[in-house]
């Protein structure tokens, strides 16, 4: 929804497919055309693709009601979900056999900077693709970086990204559990680590959701059980072990099993709670891990 509006404002005529009716009536009253189904995109001659797994990705484009068998030759996909490098690959070569081009271009950012058009896009694809897209590339993000001339390049520099914020989400959330069991005020240790040489991004942009109970999901914990896991499995394939990021993806998946996976990614530090007993700011408090 961000990027859609984002584009819209910028004077392109967009069309949003969703599943939700509300999501599709939201678009709708910010002044955008919405349809149900991918298939009914038929008449767009570039399609983004921002969804949530590659399993979407595939219904999205290949599934009962996909939208590839309706676009004309030559129509350009950039695919913007997070999937494993390998499954990039496979896309582009279908796509390259249905007679259409793909950017394989991931996103990261969040939901505000979508929304803002700030967002940085790692791309790869072909420079006439890039082309095709660039003026939409350049209103939907601050940062188009062109990372080479074939699908799985921008996929393998987004499993690196995201690697480090889920390493990132789930130190901050141990480290905040551990000053608070020390009897630290957390408070005090947002304020000192964020001026400090063990600050990151990732501490100063998700603490403050611990700290004022708001698990609002702006990125959920299930989003990085997802995401490590394909950094885990893509390991697998290349022989390369990722024992931090396989701790990491331990955490997130505790966090989800516990029922936060559709809570902020933030919420990890729950898990904590519940092994240890840790007192969070009142308001995120779980009252039956407390009880337990």
């Amino acid at each position: 929804m961000g990027t859609a509006t984002a584009l819209l404002e910028r004077g392109f005529k967009v069309i949003g497919c969703d599943i939700s009716a509300a999501a599709r009536e939201a678009f709708i009253a910010a002044g955008g055309h919405s349809v149900a189904t991918p298939q009914a995109l038929s008449g767009c001659e570039v399609v983004l693709v921002i969804v949530v797994n590659g399993q979407q990705v595939e219904d999205v484009l290949f599934g009962e009601q996909g939208v590839v068998p309706h676009l004309a030759p030559g129509s350009v996909i950039v695919q913007c979900a997070t999937v494993a490098p390998s499954q990039a690959r496979q896309l582009g070569e279908r796509l390259a056999a249905a007679g259409m081009a793909m950017l394989d271009a991931p996103i990261s950012g969040g939901a505000a900077k979508a929304r803002s058009g700030d967002l940085s896009v790692m791309a790869s694809g072909q420079p006439d693709v890039f082309k095709k897209a660039q003026l939409i590339l350049d209103a939907m993000a601050a940062k188009v970086y062109r990372l080479g001339d074939a699908p799985g390049v921008g996929s393998s520099m987004k499993l690196v990204n995201q690697l480090l914020a889920g390493v990132h989400i789930a130190t901050a959330a141990e480290a905040m559990a551990l000053g608070i069991r020390m009897g630290l005020d957390p408070e005090v240790i947002y304020e000192v680590i964020t001026h400090s040489a063990g600050n990151s991004w990732m501490f100063e942009n998700r603490v403050p959701h611990i700290l004022s109970g708001d698990y609002t999901p702006l990125s959920a914990v299930d989003i990085f059980v997802k995401d490590l896991n394909i950094v885990h499995q893509t390991g697998r394939e290349l022989s390369l072990a990722t024992p931090v990021a396989a701790s990491a993806l331990q955490q997130f998946t505790a966090a989800s099993g516990a029922g936060f996976g559709r809570e902020d990614d933030s919420a990890v530090i729950k898990v904590y709670q519940r092994l240890s007993g840790i007192a969070l700011p009142d308001a995120a408090n779980d009252a039956e891990g407390a009880a337990s």
